[in-house]
C-alpha cells in the first residue's frame, strides 16, 4: 500500500479557555465554526468530472465573495496527511490562503483529487515517476478549471492557481499542461513523498525539471528552513533544476516558521509572511491583487513592546492569584494563542483557530469587560495606559475663597489678560473675574444691557449706574 506524506494545509483545531469571566460558548457554537471567518463565504460542494480518458466524479469546493461577480478565480490545490486507500482525508475547505484570494475579491475553487475525500477513484501512485504522478492530477485539474471557466459570476479570462505541499506539486505539473488564462502559480512548499520510492529527492529534482521544460506561466515558490518533509538543500535543487531549463520562478525563503515552516499557510502569523510577496507576484501577472473584504481576515494582532518576559507569571498586571494560575496554563497552549487582561482583574485565553485573538476580544464584550492584549504566541504585546493628568484648576469661586484678599488684591493690579475662561493659575482667575466685572458694569453704563428688578446680590451694582 502507497502511503504519501504530505501536509493537509487546513488550519489547527481550537480550544477555548474562559479563565476569570465565567463565558460559555453560545447555542449551536462548535469548534469547526472558529476556523473559518464569521462572514458567509457563499459555499457551494460542486461535483465535475474529471479527466475525459479516465473519468471519475470529482469532489470541489467553491467559495465566492460578498457581490454579483463576475470574479477571477483562484483554483487552490490541497496537500496531505499519511494519505492511504483507508485514510482520504476530509474535503478542503479552511486554510488562510482561500481566505487570503475572497479578501481580494476572488472565487475560490478547492478540488479534492481523486482518491481523496468524496472524490472517486484511487490515490494516483508511479512508484518513483513523481512527474507523471502530477501530470496524471494535472490534468483533472485542467478540466476543473475548464468547467468553472463557463460558470456564471466567474470571469475565466483571469485565473491563478497554487496549492501547498501535494498541491504545491499539483499547481507547478499544471503549468507544464499549458492551460489557457492561468496567469500564474504559487508553490508552498510543493513536493511529496510515498513509501514506495527510496529516492524521493532525486525523484521531486527531476520532476522538477521536467515541469521546468514545458512551462511558460511565472510562479513564486514559498519554501522555509525548519520543513519537516522537504529540507533547503533539496528545494534549492528542486529550483535550480527548474530555472535551469527556461522556466520562470522568484523564490521566498522565509526562513523559520514556528516548529515547522511547511505549516506556514496554517497559522494566522503566517500571513504577514506570504500575503504581502503574493500581492505584489499578482500585481506584476497583471491579476486583482488589493484588499477589498477585509472581513475574511483575521484582524492585525499588535506588535512585540518589551513589557516583560513572557514567562514571567508576576510581571502581568491586575491579575488575582487565580488569573495568574491562567497565565500559567496560557503558557503551556499550542500557537496560535492570545492571553486577554483586564483593569478589573479579569483575564481570557483563546487559542487555535481563524482569529482566536477577536474571539476573546468578543467574550470581553459580552462580558462587559474592557480587555487589552497581553500576551500572543511568545511575545509580549501590552502598553500599559498612559498616567492621568494631574486635576485642573478652573476659575472659580473656590479659588477665590482659598486665597487672602490682599494677594488678589495685588493680582488684580497686574496687566489684564484674554477673557476666555479655561484651566488657570491662581493669578489668572482673579485677572478673569476682574476683567468680567469690568466688562459688566460697562455694559451697564452703556444703557445695552438692563437689570430688571435689580436682586439683592446686584443692589450695590445698580445704584452705581
Amino acid at each position: 500500500m502507497t502511503t504519501a506524506r504530505y501536509f493537509f494545509g487546513a488550519l489547527s483545531r481550537s480550544t477555548l479557555l474562559f479563565f476569570c469571566l465565567g463565558a460559555t460558548p453560545s447555542a449551536g457554537e462548535s469548534a469547526e465554526d472558529e476556523l473559518i471567518p464569521g462572514v458567509a463565504v457563499n459555499e457551494r460542494v460542486l461535483a465535475i468530472s474529471g479527466d475525459a480518458q479516465n473519468p471519475v466524479r470529482l469532489e470541489v469546493t467553491l467559495l465566492t465573495p460578498s457581490g454579483a461577480g463576475p470574479f477571477p478565480l483562484a483554483v487552490l490545490n490541497h496537500g496531505a496527511t499519511n494519505a492511504s486507500a483507508v485514510s482520504r482525508g476530509q474535503r478542503y475547505r479552511k486554510t488562510f490562503l482561500a481566505f487570503y484570494f475572497l479578501s481580494r475579491g476572488y472565487a475560490v475553487a478547492l478540488p479534492m483529487m481523486r482518491g481523496f475525500g468524496d472524490s472517486g477513484g484511487q490515490i494516483v501512485t508511479r512508484g518513483c515517476d513523481y512527474a507523471a504522478i502530477g501530470r496524471e492530477n494535472a490534468r483533472d485539474i485542467r478540466v476543473i478549471i475548464d468547467f468553472l471557466s463557463r460558470e456564471r459570476g466567474i470571469d475565466g479570462s483571469k485565473i491563478v492557481v497554487g496549492g501547498q505541499s501535494f498541491g504545491g506539486w499539483n499547481t507547478l505539473a499544471l503549468g507544464a499542461n499549458r492551460p489557457a488564462n492561468v496567469m500564474g502559480l504559487i508553490n508552498f512548499n510543493g513536493g511529496l513523498r510515498t513509501s514506495d520510492c527510496a529516492h524521493a529527492d532525486r525523484a521531486l529534482v527531476d520532476g522538477a525539471g521536467e515541469f521546468g521544460r514545458r512551462t511558460f506561466i511565472p510562479s513564486i515558490w514559498f519554501y522555509g528552513d525548519n520543513d519537516s518533509l522537504f529540507p533547503s538543500a533539496l528545494w534549492r535543487a528542486m529550483l535550480q533544476r527548474y530555472l535551469s531549463v527556461g522556466a520562470r520562478a522568484e523564490l521566498i525563503a522565509f526562513g523559520r516558521f514556528n516548529a515547522d515552516s511547511h505549516q506556514l499557510l496554517s497559522f494566522p502569523e503566517g500571513l504577514a509572511i506570504w500575503a504581502p510577496k503574493v500581492d505584489a507576484f499578482l500585481a506584476r501577472i497583471d491579476m486583482p491583487n488589493r484588499l477589498v473584504h477585509p472581513e475574511y481576515l483575521p484582524k492585525p494582532w499588535p506588535g512585540p513592546t518589551h513589557f516583560a518576559r513572557i514567562e514571567d507569571v508576576g510581571a502581568a498586571p491586575y491579575l488575582s492569584e487565580k488569573g495568574r494560575a491562567a497565565y500559567r496554563a496560557f503558557l503551556q497552549k499550542p500557537i496560535p494563542r492570545v492571553f486577554l487582561i483586564s483593569g478589573a482583574g479579569s483575564a481570557v485565553s483563546e487559542f487555535g483557530g481563524f482569529d482566536p485573538l477577536e474571539r476573546g476580544r468578543a467574550v470581553c464584550r459580552q462580558a462587559h469587560q474592557a480587555c487589552r492584549p497581553y500576551a500572543i504566541d511568545d511575545q509580549i504585546v501590552f502598553t500599559p495606559p498612559p498616567p492621568r493628568p494631574p486635576a485642573e484648576r478652573l476659575c472659580g469661586t473656590r479659588e477665590r475663597r482659598r486665597r487672602p484678599l490682599s494677594e488678589r488684591r495685588r493680582q488684580g493690579a497686574l496687566p489684564e489678560v484674554p477673557g476666555q475662561d479655561g484651566p488657570a493659575g491662581a493669578g489668572d482667575c482673579a485677572r478673569r473675574r476682574r476683567l468680567r466685572l469690568f466688562r459688566g458694569r460697562r455694559l451697564l453704563r452703556s444703557g445695552l444691557v438692563q437689570l430688571p428688578g435689580c436682586g439683592s446680590r446686584l443692589r450695590n451694582l445698580c445704584d452705581r449706574q
